[in-house]
């Protein structure tokens, strides 16, 4: 008796399967971080930094990354070793990366390790909802959204190394953007504590933001300085 070589219950299973495999893919995450930095705390700090191959960044807030992350605090990470970065495939982004996702790292580079890394460790856990392309697509259209050194500036909270109550910065991006950041500080070469990273969220189809369903751990003190860059 000849087997037919085309088996309909087998194939029904085997869609199931990649039905299954690909729902717990883009059910391995909740929501993402949007992550900006300032430059001037990452540069003032004892390791110091280094200027990109294409010069000076502005005098802004610039990308980190957009991170997945679960609603319990933990986060996928390095997903996808089979799909590594590309820089073909970002070509036409090149120039907006160069300027609203800088690299400070030393030696001084033209930002393809820096985001080669975000893409290695964290793009590879979106792949569910964003390719490579769309992944530095959408965060460059993320950071046009919301002004940050604007939000602050409206305030009264200038980046002239003073320094600016915790609240008074939560409260001025909350009502420029609608959200409540979170704030991450660091210490300058002095041990001072300065305004370094502020966060956001994004749902997890990265389509726009939304309030945290959960913070990083970590905290401030009540007062912190904002230095110049």
């Amino acid at each position: 008796m000849k087997m037919q070589s085309n088996n309909p219950l087998l194939l029904i299973k085997l869609l199931a399967l990649h039905s299954l495999l690909a729902l717990s893919t883009a059910q391995d995450f909740d929501f993402f971080y949007f992550v900006q930095q300032w430059p001037g705390s990452y540069c003032d700090t004892k390791q110091g930094c280094c200027y990109p191959s294409t010069g000076k960044p502005s005098s802004d807030f610039g990308i980190h990354g957009l991170w997945p992350n679960r609603n319990d605090g933990s986060y996928p990470s390095n997903c996808d070793s089979s799909n590594p970065f590309d820089a073909s495939k970002i070509s036409d982004l090149t120039s907006h990366m160069q300027t609203q996702w800088p690299t400070l790292a030393c030696p001084s580079n033209n930002g393809l390790t820096f985001w080669g890394h975000e893409w290695d460790k964290h793009g590879t856990c979106s792949e569910s909802v964003l390719n490579q392309h769309d992944y530095f697509a959408t965060t460059l259209s993320l950071k046009n959204e919301i002004n940050l050194l604007q939000a602050l500036r409206t305030a009264g909270i200038q980046p002239n190394g003073q320094k600016y109550s915790l609240s008074s910065i939560k409260t001025a991006i909350q009502q420029a953007s609608g959200y409540t950041p979170w704030v991450e500080c660091n210490n300058d070469s002095s041990g001072n504590s300065q305004l370094y990273q502020i966060y956001l969220c994004v749902d997890s189809s990265a389509s726009g933001f939304i309030e945290c369903p959960v913070f990083p751990k970590g905290s401030c003190g009540s007062s912190i300085e904002f230095p110049s860059f």
